[in-house]
């Protein structure tokens, strides 16, 4: 069941997330989990018409956002990293993947996260390029100050010297002129629908924000 769900992934952002979670435990799945499975059937069942919807025209402009569940994972604490990518008013990209390390605190797990979010944007990027369109300094939403603090600074401290090389990389796209990391007010943060589970009033907003309609 979880393998089918993870290709409807690719056209329904709203349920990445928990799609996602449950395929944590494929290996020993409980009764709890394949409820939670069936629910999310009966949820499809009730959206059928639920969709993305992307017009002809309009503005192209690329831009992304990034967020963090800090130590999400109850097992082992490990935090979820959360991104969506935009051209123009379409989402185009999304992710929601646990993190590799357990982050010692929130920044550290939001700073991994725009990463993550930041090498998706370098390949949109290296995509366009084929069609002629380049983009510079794209727009990277984060809700987080310490992190955005931590990419725009280049110099190794207590605070990050233990992070894994590869995660450095934004500070490099962030003094290229690649991206350009902006903080954001967390109600503003369209990535959250991929880090946790929300109440229903919250859950609506988010798929709202993000751009999914009803046909």
């Amino acid at each position: 069941m979880i393998g089918s769900l993870m290709y409807l992934t690719a056209s329904r952002p709203d349920i990445t997330f928990a799609v996602c979670y449950g395929a944590r435990f494929q290996a020993n799945p409980k009764e709890s989990h394949e409820k939670a499975v069936k629910r999310i059937f009966r949820y499809l069942k009730g959206s059928s018409r639920l969709g993305l919807w992307y017009p002809k025209g309009g503005n192209f402009d690329l831009h992304a956002f990034s967020d963090s569940d800090h130590a999400g994972c109850r097992i082992n604490r490990k935090s979820v990293t959360g991104g969506c990518q935009y051209l123009g008013e379409c989402l185009v990209s999304w992710q929601s993947k646990k993190q590799t390390t357990v982050s010692l605190s929130t920044g550290e797990a939001e700073y991994i996260a725009a990463s993550s979010c930041c090498c998706q944007v370098l390949w949109i990027q290296h995509q366009m390029m084929d069609y002629g369109i380049n983009f510079l300094h794209t727009p990277l939403f984060c809700d987080n100050e310490a992190a955005v603090g931590i990419a725009k600074n280049p110099i190794h401290h207590t605070r990050t010297k233990h992070i894994e090389t590869r995660i450095h990389a934004i500070r490099d796209a962030q003094e290229k002129g690649f991206i350009d990391i902006i903080p954001i007010e967390t109600r503003k943060q369209k990535a959250d629908l991929f880090t946790k589970t929300f109440d229903k009033p919250c859950f609506y907003e988010l798929i709202s924000m993000l751009g999914l309609i009803s046909f």
